[in-house]
């Protein structure tokens, strides 16, 4: 490598953590407990955070809603602030674009956007069940957790994003042309079109 000039990507770690902690008092139930089959859409819909540096905002964050069904981000919000306002809009984008059938199930993290009062209150408006992963056992959210790394690994990771704007735009790009509808998904093995 060296002779080549060639580099490794690394990755460094940083502490993202939210204002308020996770209520310990309270019953956090993994009702999805590492099933991440779905015969049909909108049955089961998994979430996560994650982060993106730009030169002009520093750290910027992604929200992702995911499909089991066929793995497919079904809504997604970009922001400066990791709020549970962020989550609650990715959620509603992927119920306008696909719609999570009465009983279904999210499933997430217990960051303290998750388990906000007006996050819960929505998914208990709507008749949603929330699951959640144990505390940190990423393996619970293995779907999402893969999807993150696929974002960082092929984009994030070997770009530099100067603006807040570049940055959306590209990860506008990134999931709707090529995530969403071209890329592999190995667990499935199919195309998407």
């Amino acid at each position: 490598m060296k002779l080549l000039r060639l580099r490794s990507i690394t990755v460094k770690k940083f502490n993202h953590s939210g204002k308020s902690k996770t209520d310990e008092t309270k019953e956090y139930p993994n009702l999805l407990e590492q099933n991440f089959f779905a015969s049909k859409p909108g049955q089961k819909w998994v979430g996560d955070i994650t982060y993106i540096y730009t030169t002009e905002t520093g750290w910027t964050y992604l929200a992702i809603v995911m499909d089991l069904f066929d793995l497919k981000v079904v809504g997604w919000s970009y922001g400066i602030s990791m709020t549970d306002e962020l989550v609650i809009k990715a959620f509603n984008k992927a119920l306008v674009n696909r719609g999570l059938e009465k009983d279904g199930i999210f499933h997430s993290d217990r960051g303290s956007q998750y388990t906000s009062n007006n996050y819960e209150n929505l998914l208990s408006t709507l008749s949603i069940k929330h699951s959640y992963s144990k505390k940190g056992y990423p393996y619970d959210n293995a779907c999402m957790e893969i999807s993150n790394a696929i974002l960082k690994k092929e984009e994030v990771n070997v770009n530099t994003y100067q603006t807040f704007e570049e940055a959306k735009l590209v990860i506008f790009e990134f999931i709707e042309s090529w995530y969403n509808n071209k890329r592999i998904h190995s667990t499935l093995g199919v195309h998407y079109s």
